[in-house]
């Protein structure tokens, strides 16, 4: 079978060199499409793959339309929003991700953010220490979780809000379970955001959450900008002007965001959350060893359009 990995920003070589190895240990062949610049040469790669690795290609529907053979599309990573699940579904693909191979990056990256604010985006001036401050995990899956733990190590007092996760699991590990959304934003200094973007997500963050934070308020968004209300996020910041926003992807307002916010605000220019070399190997692994188990039992483990 032909596995397929197009990858317009490609993974590192010690990945690709493991996913080689995985794929052709199993007995079958490995494509590679890296660094295109047109959808074209991805569809004419993708028209006799059986199974597809992507980053954060968009398989859309003219993709799934192109792909005559294929049986499955792996993302190497977390969220899932750049494969049209409804074309996968229609076309009897199986669609899965990667969960929890880039956790520890990502959760890194939002105790870094967290640093950086408190420290006045390291320009000169007093800041404030994370110790002693209080810390709401908004989803408390892979990601939330390893970023309580990291946080704790700060000696930072840690909530979570999670209606998926039961109060006995989170407050078994050291975790302050809470009971509502309004409950984790009106108690904490810092709020990390982990909640993926979907039709009951998107553009929930706004005006009311964020203005019941406490004085000097900051929150970390490493999940999807579609999530915050971005009208909502600017009326907030500019009623309360001790509010902070950092962002691990560029909101569609940034320009006005870093006009009116400078220090109170940062965006990273593309998404880096998992932009670490392990979790690049990590997720690339993960990807080929779920597809070859796919193609060797039918295992679904990890499907995303069930």
């Amino acid at each position: 079978m032909k596995i397929l990995v197009a990858t317009e920003k490609p993974f590192a070589k010690a990945a690709v060199d493991g996913i080689r190895n995985i794929v052709e240990k199993a007995g079958h062949s490995l494509s590679l499409l890296e660094k295109y610049t047109d959808v074209n040469d991805f569809y004419k790669a993708v028209a006799d793959a059986d199974a597809l690795i992507v980053r954060s290609d968009k398989v859309t529907k003219e993709v799934i339309d192109a792909a005559k053979q294929l049986k499955i599309v792996v993302r190497a990573g977390a969220g899932y929003d750049n494969l049209d699940l409804t074309a996968c579904s229609a076309k009897n693909i199986v669609a899965m991700n990667t969960p929890g191979q880039n956790s520890n990056a990502v959760a890194e990256l939002a105790i870094g953010m967290m640093i950086y604010m408190s420290r006045n985006t390291f320009k000169p001036g007093t800041g404030s220490e994370l110790k002693g401050k209080k810390l709401g995990i908004h989803a408390y899956g892979n990601v939330g979780k390893l970023a309580a733990d990291i946080a704790k190590g700060f000696g930072m007092e840690v909530f979570a809000y999670d209606p998926f996760v039961s109060a006995d699991k989170i407050k078994a590990e050291g975790v302050t379970p809470l009971n509502n959304v309004d409950e984790l934003y009106a108690t904490c200094h810092f709020v990390s955001l982990h909640i993926p973007a979907n039709e009951q997500t998107k553009k929930s963050i706004g005006y009311q959450l964020l203005s019941k934070m406490p004085k000097g308020g900051c929150l970390i968004n490493t999940a999807r900008k579609e999530v915050i209300n971005e009208a909502e996020l600017v009326k907030a910041m500019e009623e309360r002007v001790d509010l902070k926003y950092c962002s691990d992807i560029a909101p569609d307002n940034a320009s006005e965001m870093s006009e009116k916010f400078q220090n109170r605000y940062f965006a990273t220019p593309k998404k880096m959350g998992a932009e670490t070399a392990e979790a690049n190997i990590n997720a690339g692994l993960a990807s080929a060893n779920q597809i070859v188990k796919f193609l060797a039992t039918g295992d679904k483990t990890f499907q995303v359009n069930k």
